[in-house]
């Protein structure tokens, strides 16, 4: 039986490889995000709060593991932080948004966030892919003028 890395799809910049791997980080980064909520919970601190308190220590982690072990990006920390955080700060409205809309619907916290979280996984892959983490090669490939 062959090793996953001896498959193609599983090399670094494979489209499949990469959203694999973001799936696998986003599941740490949100135990972060979770594991703060709930500790922030138990603290009284109000449910959305809890969240957005979970979901900004989610980011960090995301980011460190996005930029160093996921994406190749072209941009320095500086540069790709600042397009990072630019995406965080709307992801972080979208799960407000979505929490408080399942919340209001009647969903318990937990599966509201849930629910939230899985909502959001493809988006973000796509907008951290194409923009904040974009490939040297990717950014190659889109400076090329047709012809």
């Amino acid at each position: 039986m062959s090793s996953l890395h001896n498959r193609p799809w599983m090399q670094r910049g494979h489209l499949v490889g990469d959203y694999i791997l973001h799936c696998l980080t986003g599941l740490l980064a949100v135990s972060v995000h979770y594991g703060v909520m709930y500790l922030a919970l138990l603290l009284s601190i109000p449910a959305l709060g809890a969240t957005s308190l979970g979901f900004a220590c989610g980011g960090a982690v995301r980011f460190l593991l996005s930029y160093f072990h996921i994406f190749e990006p072209e941009a320095s920390v500086p540069v790709a932080l600042g397009r990072f955080l630019l995406a965080l700060t709307l992801q972080f409205v979208a799960n407000g948004a979505l929490f408080s809309a399942l919340l209001a619907s009647g969903l318990p916290t937990w599966p509201a966030q849930l629910l939230a979280s899985l909502l959001l996984t493809t988006g973000v892959y796509l907008m951290y892919r194409y923009w904040v983490f974009r490939r040297r090669d990717m950014a190659a490939v889109a400076s090329r003028e047709p012809g």
